[in-house]
């Protein structure tokens, strides 16, 4: 028995897939003419008619180019990985990664997000590798090793840009400086008198990478000075909020840093459900400056982050891709400023 051949296998029964020479003949011109027109090669001049009759053959026919034959041919894909790693990380995260995909698509690349919770940084380097992205960039959840950049870059991947709290050997790593935001709420706080401070540390999976160097900070700005760091696990649900709030009086507390805005909201209500005054017993302050922070009452302190642009980090890949042989470089990712307001 004869075997299917690729082309067939490939083939929805009853209906032929369209091909470029369809689309060639199709629209009067050569397959090379379909294929700089639809891959949008700028080393070859084309007319806009010839451009605009490719396209319209292309639309007509329902063709699209194969890419991983394109890859095939060019020896890489334009294919940039990021891992979906389990990060809630919040609106403010949520718009920078946005802004980045959508910048990366302008600069003509594909981005595609891998499911990668429960692997192990090997592991999850290898699955990634398996399908031959030319860039990738990892949230930083796994935690990628010096060998698992090695996976990567063997494989063909040009480029290796980790975002997350350390570099990692052999990547370009965009640093978050988790830990000064942490710093930055508790010399606020240390700053307006107050001496027992809790911080939050979220119970929710995924956060334990941002939230352990926030407590750091917190410590750090509380050396020397008297004061005490008191950690606060907390889910981020209304009935661990209340309990929390309940034990407030026999804490001590009179400041708290609630890790982030929406930790601060939830928190703060709780607070005053159970009789603490805001900021008069207790300072609440909180990180990400979401407008929602603002249109409460009291108006909520905040720690103001100041990331790089989406449009930067989608630069810097291409830069990275471009020069593959660069060594790689340590950018810090944000700013933190203390914004203050009737909070504490």
């Amino acid at each position: 028995m004869s075997q299917p051949t690729e082309q067939s296998s490939e083939r929805p029964a009853g209906r032929s897939v369209p091909t470029s020479a369809d689309v060639a003949r199709l629209a009067g011109v050569s397959r090379a003419t379909v294929s700089y027109v639809l891959n949008n090669t700028s080393a070859v001049r084309i007319s806009e008619p010839t451009r605009r009759r490719v396209r319209e053959a292309a639309e007509e026919l329902g063709y699209v180019p194969h890419a991983a034959a394109r890859s095939l041919r060019a020896g890489h894909s334009r294919m940039v990985l990021l891992p979906a790693a389990h990060v809630p990380v919040g609106p403010l995260y949520s718009r920078f990664l946005d802004d980045f995909q959508e910048a990366l698509r302008r600069l003509d690349y594909t981005v595609v997000q891998y499911g990668s919770v429960g692997l192990e940084a090997e592991e999850a380097a290898r699955a990634w590798a398996e399908l031959r992205p030319v860039a990738v960039v990892s949230l930083g959840e796994i935690q990628l090793t010096a060998q698992g950049v090695e996976i990567l870059k063997r494989s063909g991947a040009k480029a290796v840009i980790t975002l997350g709290t350390r570099g990692v050997e052999g990547a370009h790593a965009l640093v978050m400086d988790q830990d000064r935001i942490g710093e930055a709420a508790t010399a606020h706080l240390l700053a307006g008198g107050r001496r027992r401070i809790g911080v939050v540390v979220p119970e929710e999976p995924g956060l334990a990478m941002f939230a352990g160097p926030r407590l750091d900070g917190a410590r750090r700005a509380a050396e020397g000075t008297g004061a005490t760091v008191v950690p606060l696990p907390l889910r981020y649900e209304e009935e661990p909020a209340a309990e929390l709030a309940g034990r407030w009086r026999a804490l001590g507390l009179d400041g708290v840093f609630a890790y982030n805005d929406e930790y601060a909201m939830l928190l703060m209500r709780a607070l005053q459900d159970a009789g603490v005054d805001v900021p008069g017993d207790t300072a609440v302050i909180g990180a990400d400056d979401l407008l929602l922070g603002r249109l409460l009452r009291p108006r909520l302190s905040t720690v103001r982050i100041d990331m790089v642009l989406g449009r930067e980090l989608a630069e810097l890949v291409d830069r990275a891709v471009r020069e593959p042989d660069a060594v790689p470089r340590t950018h810090s990712l944000m700013e933190s400023r203390v914004v203050r307001r009737e909070s504490g």
